[in-house]
């Protein structure tokens, strides 16, 4: 554990709430990314980032240090992230017609869909580059999903990854080299060029 975090993390313990901000502040946007990453929506990253820091704070008491602050984090990001997707994977898609006008308390506004004007051809091809990645690590089943995103965009090592998921190192090995054989064929057409 670094340092700093090993004197904010035992006063934090001890209910200091000044000590925890300074740990959420500190790991709020690694969190934020991650969440994000594994859920694929913005809203929903942000109140599952929130909850996160929630949970960690009731929890604190409990945190043994047997395992980095941040790991510990990601413990409980990522058995968030699961929860959510599986209460979303059973919910199924919300439906909403682009036509459908916007509520605003005692009236209603028609939408208005935003005009897209064209970039240089660069920028598009960096742009869907980007969703195509993106697809392609949602397209993923979860458990090569969450250590591809840990490993290669957060950085976590494979002994973190394997402590977060509770896992044995081998078992976090053969996922990112899966992960990585699912992605390299996904998106063939982007690694040939």
């Amino acid at each position: 554990m670094p340092n700093g975090d090993i004197a904010l993390v035992q006063r934090a313990k001890q209910g200091d709430a000044e000590a925890f901000a300074r740990l959420a502040a500190k790991y709020k946007d690694r969190i934020y990314n991650y969440v994000a990453r594994l859920c694929g929506d913005a809203p929903d990253a942000e109140d599952l980032t929130q909850e996160v820091f929630i949970r960690a704070f009731v929890a604190m008491r409990r945190f043994r240090g047997t395992a980095t602050f941040q790991t510990w984090l990601y413990k409980i990001a990522t058995n968030m992230a699961l929860d959510m997707l599986r209460k979303r994977r059973r919910a199924g898609p919300p439906a909403l017609p682009l036509d459908a006008p916007i509520e605003t308390g005692d009236s209603s506004v028609p939408r208005e869909l935003a005009d897209t004007v064209p970039e240089p051809h660069e920028a598009v091809a960096r742009r869907e580059l980007q969703l195509e990645v993106q697809q392609a690590i949602s397209a993923l089943s979860q458990k090569l999903r969450v250590v591809i995103v840990l490993f290669d965009i957060q950085g976590l090592s494979y002994e973190e990854i394997a402590e977060v998921l509770g896992v044995p190192l081998g078992t976090v090995k053969s996922r990112l080299f899966n992960a990585r054989m699912a992605l390299r064929q996904r998106l063939t057409r982007y690694v040939e060029q």
